[in-house]
C-alpha cells in the first residue's frame, strides 16, 4: 500500500507543494542559535588569533581602529524524528496515521534531512533507523507498510526518556498519536521541549473516539490490557463519555498553545493530502 506507485506520486506532490511554500522544510525557520560562516549576519565578535581575516570588517576598523569579525548564524540541516503511535487503541486509525507519516519523513528525506522513525506504545520500537537522502524513501516507506500495532498501554512519557537516551542530537519531533494516553501527554511532551527539541504534535482520531453509540447491557474489553467490564450505558453516560473526550481534546489543544508546540488535529475522514497540505501552507511544522 505505502510502497505503490501511485501513493508515491502522492507524496512527490506533497514534496513540491513543501519546496514552494517553504523552500523544502518542514519547519519554516531553522537557523541554529550557534553562530559560524553563514549567510545571515548575526553579531560582532573581537577578532582573535587564529579567526578567519576574511571575517574582518575593515569599515568597523576604519572608525574605531579595533578589529572586529562578523559572525552569521548557521542553517542546520533537520533532524526529524516521527513517534508514530502504534499501541492497538491505534489500529482503525493505523493505515491513516502511516499515511501522514509517510508524507512528512518523504518530505524530509527528500530535502536531505536527517530522518528517525519510532513505534511508540508500551515501549519505543525503531521502525527505521536514522538515515539521509532520497535513496532511503523506499525503505522507509517499507518500514512503515510493515509496521503492526504492538503492546499494551501506552507509556508516552517512558518512551520520552528512552527516545532520549537514544538520540542526544536536537530535532524536530512530530508525535502522530489519538494523546489517549493513560498517564496524560504533559509530562512527555514537556520532557522532550526540555532536551530543546522543536515538538509538533498530530492527532488523528475517528468516530470510535469521539462517539458514542453502545446502549443498554454491553461488555467492554480493553484493546491494549485486555481487561473486561459490564456496564449499564444509557443516553446519559453516552453523553458524558463524549463531553469527557472534548474536554481531554481541549486540555492538550491549550497545553500545547501555553507551551508553543504546535498542533494539528484531525479525523480520519479528510484525504490525508488535505491534511498535511494545510500544515504546510499554515507555515510548516512551527508552533
Amino acid at each position: 500500500m505505502l510502497t505503490d506507485p501511485a501513493f508515491i506520486r502522492r507524496l512527490d506532490s506533497l514534496y513540491l507543494l513543501a519546496r514552494k511554500v517553504l523552500g523544502g522544510s518542514l519547519q519554516a525557520d531553522r537557523k541554529s542559535t550557534q553562530k559560524g560562516t553563514g549567510i545571515t549576519f548575526a553579531d560582532y565578535s573581537e577578532y582573535y588569533f587564529g579567526a578567519d581575516y576574511r571575517a574582518i570588517d575593515w569599515r568597523v576598523y576604519g572608525r574605531f581602529e579595533t578589529l572586529m569579525i562578523k559572525l552569521f548564524e548557521l542553517e542546520e540541516d533537520a533532524t526529524v524524528y516521527l513517534l508514530v503511535d502504534s499501541s492497538r487503541s491505534m489500529e482503525s486509525k493505523y493505515l491513516y496515521t502511516r499515511k501522514l507519516a509517510a508524507a512528512l519523513g518523504y518530505i524530509a528525506l527528500k530535502s536531505l534531512d536527517r530522518l528517525a522513525v519510532y513505534g511508540l506504545a508500551d515501549s519505543l520500537e525503531p521502525l527505521l533507523g536514522t538515515c539521509r537522502g532520497s535513496a532511503k524513501t523506499l525503505s522507509f516507506l517499507r518500514a512503515l507498510d510493515g509496521a503492526t500495532t504492538f503492546g499494551g498501554d501506552t507509556r508516552f512519557s517512558n518512551c520520552a526518556r528512552v527516545f532520549q537516551t537514544r538520540h542526544r542530537r536536537r530535532g524536530l519531533v512530530i508525535v502522530l498519536s489519538d494523546f489517549l494516553f493513560p498517564e496524560g501527554f504533559e509530562e512527555g511532551l514537556r520532557y522532550l521541549q526540555f532536551h530543546k527539541h522543536e515538538v509538533y504534535c498530530l492527532q488523528v482520531q475517528d468516530e470510535n473516539d469521539t462517539r458514542c453509540h453502545l446502549k443498554g447491557d454491553v461488555d467492554l474489553e480493553c484493546v491494549e490490557t485486555g481487561n473486561r467490564k459490564r456496564v449499564t450505558i444509557s443516553p446519559r453516560e453516552a453523553r458524558k463519555y463524549e463531553s469527557v473526550v472534548a474536554d481531554w481534546n481541549e486540555s492538550l489543544r491549550q497545553s500545547c498553545a501555553r507551551s508553543g508546540i504546535g498542533l494539528t488535529s484531525t479525523t480520519t475522514d479528510p484525504p490525508f493530502e488535505t491534511v498535511i497540505q494545510e500544515m504546510l501552507r499554515r507555515g510548516g511544522l512551527v508552533a
